[in-house]
């Protein structure tokens, strides 16, 4: 096998990265925008704009809320945009806001409401639950013609840092030491003390109105400052003054007036098809280094090549003596050898294990309906990280990514099926009913069942990542009233096909295998095996993890697809190889074997996920640990059966390959 020229490969990855960022997504128009006192002649156009808000969350919990969870001001006309599965899935919950103003219409301290906490029991939880959200660092996520409104503040190094969501407050401890935003302000220096940012300025970009085309101005970016300000009078407030600060053991009625300004300015330099760059370059963590990243892919690819050379380049000689072994060197082999023309024929090696081969696997049931599974998980995945890098997916449609995961694995049961029936059939089993119930029922029963467990864990704790009854209903509605019928369909063509016949006749009694030294043993080729697939995927991994439980946007989907071909290509070379060196030790158990060597990548996934936990995230609280964990083992489940399921096709087609090239009578 050939390995791929460096410069293609960083030519391919280039286009797939410039793909996934500069593209913009398909069917979201741009809305434009015009003053109050427009005559008219600008086209349809807006004048008032709207800020929603979404959900609340921390990176050091992993229960979001509501934004009315914390009891800010609220919409008196309040509605919800329609949302789709894939963004009720994620937990967002996005909602009108008060906040709103005209279009080049800018306002200076203007009121919002004013919230009052009284000393009765109900308005004690309510502070309470606030200042439990400034301990943990909840942040507010605003949202302004469907772009993020993001907190842009300077870092080391001066390098400007665009976050899309700013804290609702912060901390001073009793030892006087500020946590998280607290270091913004030198203002904020009380000790146990909670600042409520109760004020901020709001900067909204607009690209000018086109007279040429008649369309009005675009918004290009809107980012805010929050701020701190204890209100001298809550009616006229003037947005000066001392910070709003909230002592830990307050037992007085609070005041908390919300307040807010806003400023438009023109920018023409910003187009609007890429007005998500700043904040997907600027972001914490999403500067990449490009180049280690291209390093790490051509070494491993070229390591995959040098090991298919030496492999193939092995079974050539092998297959080359054991067919070209004439009889003139028959002839050479001394008469008190005592050994005949077929021994010699099977002298060593993996020949001699051609009888028993391709005997059915012990659990075989179990196999097929992991690798009907895994055939429905990975063109779900192929064609989910496709759209992704054509732009369909991007993060200006929230929720999409999630929604066309869910809908291509409710619309692919009928390969499932398919290809489970067809190997059980294979492996000589009968029981089809079993084969097919299990292959529609056991892996998505255990997920759910996981996935239920975790949600249950939400409702109590209420949090808005808490999936809706009838959202459930929904999802099992999908679940037995589509993808459980494609199953059966699949399963039924599976079944009327005959089993797949081998190139070579297996004998009735199975072959003693030889001992074994320490590393043909299973267990540790196993180990062995997933080593090399996970080093392929822990860089994108870690950036994975972040976009998940430190709320950072993913959308390096260009470099995800490419190191996504990469882990097949692997995965098979390494499952080939050492399926290659088990034959060659006359071991002939190679139908799970072949599947657990490349599945145990998750093992080494789920070791990562520890690591992650203890050494990146700052979550506390057992109920963010458990959801923690039980996302987690659902991801490394269906990773399992992913990868298990690659390394076991490419172990099957290869075994089929060299024993159909073999001259057995």
């Amino acid at each position: 096998m050939k390995s791929l020229n460096p410069s293609c490969v960083f030519l391919l990855s280039l286009t797939l990265v410039s793909s996934s960022v500069g593209f913009y997504l398909p069917g979201l128009a741009p809305v434009s925008f015009c003053e109050k006192n427009s005559n008219g002649e600008m086209g349809e156009c807006q004048t008032e704009i709207q800020l929603f808000v979404n959900r609340l969350d921390s990176v050091e919990s992993v229960l979001p809320y509501e934004y009315d969870a914390f009891n800010f001001c609220k919409d008196k006309d309040e509605r919800r945009p329609s949302e789709n599965l894939g963004q009720v899935l994620f937990g967002e919950r996005i909602e009108t806001s008060p906040y709103k103003f005209s279009f080049k219409a800018d306002k200076a301290c203007e009121k919002v409401c004013t919230i009052t906490y009284e000393t009765a029991e109900e308005d004690k939880l309510k502070l309470d639950f606030l200042k439990r959200g400034m301990e943990l660092n909840y942040q507010h996520h605003w949202i302004v013609d469907n772009m993020p409104v993001t907190w842009c503040y300077l870092v080391e190094d001066n390098q400007k840092v665009c976050n899309p969501g700013f804290p609702i407050g912060c901390l001073v401890t009793k030892e006087g030491n500020p946590k998280d935003a607290c270091v913004i302000n030198a203002d904020f220096n009380r000790k146990n003390t909670y600042y409520v940012f109760n004020h901020v300025d709001i900067t909204i970009y607009y690209h000018s109105e086109d007279e040429t085309t008649g369309m009005g101005a675009r918004l290009v970016a809107a980012t805010l400052e929050p701020r701190s300000i204890k209100h001298g009078d809550d009616e006229k407030p003037t947005c000066e003054g001392a910070p709003m600060d909230i002592p830990v053991d307050s037992s007085s009625s609070t005041k908390v007036t919300y307040t807010y300004s806003v400023k438009f300015k023109q920018n023409n330099e910003i187009k609007w098809a890429s007005r998500w760059d700043y904040i997907l370059v600027s972001m914490p963590h999403s500067n990449i280094q490009w180049f280690s990243i291209m390093n790490s892919l051509v070494i491993v690819l070229f390591l995959s090549g040098m090991v298919a050379m030496i492999m193939l380049r092995t079974l050539h000689k092998d297959i080359a003596r054991y067919n070209q072994m004439d009889q003139a060197d028959w002839v050479k082999i001394p008469p008190a050898a005592n050994i005949t023309y077929e021994e010699a024929q099977e002298e060593s090696g993996w020949k001699q294990v051609h009888g028993d081969v391709f005997r059915p696997p012990k659990m075989g049931m179990l196999l097929s309906v992991f690798l009907g599974q895994g055939t429905q998980i990975f063109i779900m995945t192929f064609i989910t990280l496709f759209l992704a890098c054509l732009g369909f997916l991007s993060p200006a449609n929230r929720g999409a990514l999630m929604t066309c995961s869910v809908v291509l694995w409710v619309l692919l049961g009928t390969p499932a099926g398919y290809v489970s029936a067809r190997l059980y059939k294979t492996f000589g089993g009968e029981k089809w009913k079993t084969n097919v119930l299990l292959t529609a029922l056991l892996c998505p029963g255990i997920v759910f069942v996981d996935f239920f467990l975790m949600n249950l864990i939400l409702w109590v704790e209420g949090s808005s990542a808490a999936i809706p009854f009838g959202t459930l209903v929904a999802i099992l509605a999908l679940w037995f009233g589509i993808s459980v019928p494609l199953t059966f369909v699949g399963a039924y063509f599976g079944f009327k096909k005959p089993g797949i016949e081998p190139p070579v006749r297996t004998n009735q009694i199975p072959r003693q295998i030889p001992q074994q030294s320490f590393f043909t043993k299973p267990v540790p080729g196993i180990i062995m095996g997933g080593i090399l697939p996970f080093g392929c995927i822990f860089i994108q991994l870690f950036f994975i993890l972040n976009s998940i439980w430190s709320h950072q946007m993913y959308y390096m989907f260009g470099f995800l697809f490419l190191v996504f071909i990469i882990l097949l290509i692997t995965c098979s070379e390494a499952t080939v190889l050492l399926c290659y060196f088990h034959l060659c030790a006359e071991d002939y158990h190679w139908w799970w074997r072949s599947f657990l060597t490349s599945g145990f990548t998750a093992v080494y996934l789920f070791v990562y996920a520890v690591h992650y936990f203890y050494s990146k995230l700052q979550i506390i609280g057992l109920a963010s640990t458990i959801l923690y964990f039980g996302y987690t083992s659902i991801m490394v489940l269906i990773f399992f059966i992913f990868t298990g399921t690659i390394g076991f096709f490419a172990c099957y087609l290869f075994v089929n390959k060299i024993y159909s090239v073999l001259k057995v009578d």
